[in-house]
This record gives C-alpha cells, sequence and structure tokens, in this order.
C-alpha cells in the first residue's frame, strides 16, 4: 500500500478518535440514565415525571421539572433526588448517595484517562506517542494526588461533583412526626429545619458572590461547616480536623450517607472501612494501569496497545454492569431499621418494574447516547487501524 493510503487511514483514525473524545467529554456533563417512582399518591398533576432522578458520571442530580400551573404554582423544583430517597428509607434501602461512591470520586480522572488513550491510539508512531501519554498521564496523576491527598484538595475537583456531596447532606432524615405529612409538606418541613441548622456559619451565596468565591467554593465551605458540626457531636477520641482532601471526604460522605435513616454504627463502620479502603486501592491501581499503559505504547500492536481503544470502545458495557451491581447492592443491603420489612430483590435495571405500589421506571438517556455513539466511532477506527497495519506488514 503507498504512503497516500496510509496517510489517509492515520487521518480517519485521527479524525474519528478525536470526535469520540469530544463525545466523552460532553458524556461528562450529560445525563446517562433516567429514574422514576410513580404511584397514586404523586399525581401526574404534581409530578409529572413522576419522582424522577438523573444519574450523571460524577453524581445523581434531581430529574423533575418546575411545575407551573394554575393550581399549582412552585418557586423551584421539587428535589426529586431526597424525595426519592426518603421513600426507599421505609423498606429499608440506603440513600442514593450510598451508591457509586469510588466511581464518582475518580469519575474526572478516569475519563481525562480515557480522552488519553484515545489520542494515543490516534497517534500512529511509538515514539510522539509515548512521550504525549507520558506527559498526559503525569498531569493527571498530579492533579488525581492534590485532589485526593493534599490539604483543600476537594477545590480540585469537579464543581458538580461537590454539589452533589452538598445536595446528599443538605437534608437530614425526617423527624418522626414528619412522616405524617405528605411529600410535598414533608419537604418543605425538612427545607426549613436544614436551614434553620445551618445557623451563621453556613454560606450565604450573596454575600460570597460579594466576598469574589466561586460557587463550587462556597459549596465546599458548606461542606466543612458541616464535618465540623458532625465531628463536634462525636466523642473526643474520634473527632478529626477538617483536611478538605477528596480522600477524606469520600469516607465521611459515605458515612453520613450510610447513616442517614439507619444509625447503627457497628454495621456502619466496617462497610466505610471497605469503601475508604477502595478509594486508595483505586488511586493507586489507575497510577499502575497509566505507567502500564505509556510502556504498551513503545510499539504499534500487542495486547497493550489495543486496550488503549478498546477500553474506551466498552465502555457503555462497563456502566452498564456497573449500575446494574449497585441496584443489586441496594435491593440486596436491606437495613433492617426500616419501617417495612420486604426479601430482598434486584431493581429494574431497564424497563417498568414494580414495588409496593410504586411502578418503577429505568430508561437510558442522552449520554447513554453518547456513549453508544463514541463506541461506534471507536469500532470503525479500530477496523481501519487494524487494516492499516496489517498493510504495513505485507
Amino acid at each position: 500500500m503507498n504512503a497516500v493510503s496510509q496517510t489517509k487511514r492515520t487521518l480517519q483514525v485521527g479524525l474519528l478518535s478525536l470526535i469520540a473524545t469530544a463525545l466523552l467529554a460532553l458524556l461528562f456533563y450529560t445525563p446517562v440514565w433516567w429514574v422514576s417512582l410513580t404511584a397514586p399518591n404523586y399525581p401526574e398533576e404534581a409530578f409529572p415525571d413522576g419522582v424522577r432522578i438523573h444519574f450523571h458520571m460524577n453524581g445523581v442530580f434531581n430529574g423533575c421539572r418546575k411545575v407551573e400551573k394554575e393550581e399549582i404554582r412552585e418557586e423551584i423544583a421539587l428535589d426529586c433526588v431526597h424525595e426519592m430517597d426518603t421513600i426507599n428509607h421505609y423498606v429499608g434501602m440506603y440513600p442514593i448517595a450510598a451508591g457509586g461512591v469510588v466511581e464518582r470520586a475518580f469519575s474526572p480522572f478516569l475519563v481525562s484517562i480515557l480522552g488519553v488513550m484515545l489520542i494515543g491510539f490516534a497517534c500512529s508512531r511509538p515514539r510522539p506517542r509515548m512521550l504525549i501519554m507520558g506527559l498526559a498521564f503525569a498531569g493527571i496523576s498530579g492533579w488525581m494526588y492534590l485532589t485526593f491527598y493534599t490539604e483543600g484538595g476537594l477545590a480540585y475537583h469537579d464543581g458538580g461533583y461537590v454539589e452533589a456531596l452538598v445536595t446528599a447532606l443538605d437534608q437530614e432524615a425526617g423527624a418522626e412526626e414528619s412522616r405524617e405529612l405528605d411529600a410535598g409538606q414533608a419537604l418543605i418541613a425538612r427545607l426549613k429545619a436544614s436551614l434553620a441548622a445551618s445557623g451563621e456559619e453556613a454560606s450565604e451565596p450573596e454575600a460570597d458572590a460579594a466576598a469574589g468565591k466561586s460557587e463550587k467554593q462556597r459549596l465546599i465551605d458548606n461542606l466543612r461547616v458541616t464535618f465540623r458540626k458532625d465531628q463536634e457531636r462525636r466523642p473526643q477520641a474520634e473527632r478529626l480536623e477538617w483536611e478538605g482532601s477528596a480522600s477524606q471526604i469520600l469516607g465521611w460522605h459515605y458515612e453520613k450517607s450510610l447513616g442517614r435513616y439507619f444509625n447503627n454504627p457497628q454495621e456502619i463502620r466496617p462497610m466505610v472501612a471497605k469503601m475508604t479502603f477502595a478509594g486508595h486501592a483505586v488511586f493507586w491501581g489507575l497510577i499502575a494501569a497509566m505507567c502500564l499503559l505509556v510502556y504498551g505504547a513503545r510499539r504499534n500492536g500487542g495486547p497493550l496497545y489495543w486496550l488503549m481503544v478498546l477500553v474506551p470502545l466498552a465502555l457503555p458495557l462497563f456502566f452498564i454492569i456497573d449500575y446494574s451491581a449497585w441496584l443489586w447492592w441496594y435491593g440486596h443491603s436491606l437495613n433492617q431499621m426500616g419501617a417495612f420489612t420486604v426479601k430482598p430483590f434486584m431493581p429494574t435495571v431497564f424497563g417498568d418494574g414494580k414495588v409496593a405500589q410504586f411502578a418503577t421506571h429505568s430508561y437510558p438517556y442522552k449520554g447513554f447516547g453518547l456513549m453508544l455513539a463514541s463506541s461506534l466511532l471507536l469500532a470503525v477506527a479500530a477496523l481501519i487501524r487494524r487494516k492499516q497495519f496489517r498493510n504495513e506488514h505485507e
């Protein structure tokens, strides 16, 4: 094959890989999956989409829209993440923030690593590829270390992730008397209690804006206030000083999420220890993986080289496996302190289901479409590159 044809294929692979990389970047800010609960006590007039939540790479966010009708006027949309947590805890399910803890914490680094892998795959020459990937992975490793282990490291994290952390802690478990209220009244009561509990230390948006604080810094300040108040309630020997590193927040936030409705430390603390260990293991595992990929970039072809495209290509499959595994965990890790006792079950992964009087709906969303589009482009790029390598050796 002549040099012109080889150059053409190199450009084709490069273009397809760059488009797929752009789709991955867009995917990070796009909801991947949505879940909704509908029931007679959540009428369509007030809940047009039911109690709906959106799963992103970096967190779980509200999927409910603000209702604007003559008979219903809302200042802000109902927070359906909290509403769903309230519903689920009656059967002993842990809050949504208790799932995908490590995945969400490392999501910006994972997406960045995938992007570098695709850029490396697009480069057909080993030496420039090793240089590009080595420098990029060194930068990601430094960013990851600053975020995960240094004081104030949370400031280097993604703003959406920080927002999801604050949202998950913005509401304490409802008091016994609030259980007698309907869904809307209970939410208002909890919001009022949350505002009252924040006190003077809580960060006010107008004051922070005047002081030049970013939205992310304001959210981190709120996390710090919540962390310190939580430590004040603990025995002196167990209190920790605020560091603001992502590793500290990961363990603490997971413990707070698990214990929001179920105050049984004997069960929760071992779970927190395992998740904290998993966070450290993933950190060093990613460092090792990046080193291995740079080593594999030294030549064209071989298993390590093809991993650069096969791993990003299989992202939709990885998401489905991880999502299904966490749903299984939710349905098989029911806390005995729930108001109702139900048998362990597998929540609906795809389609419609039913739990008690609730109909469940679980479907892919825009981000999953971006995943599939990226995978399709990468599959074509991989075939072109494979044919290119074969012709080079003929």
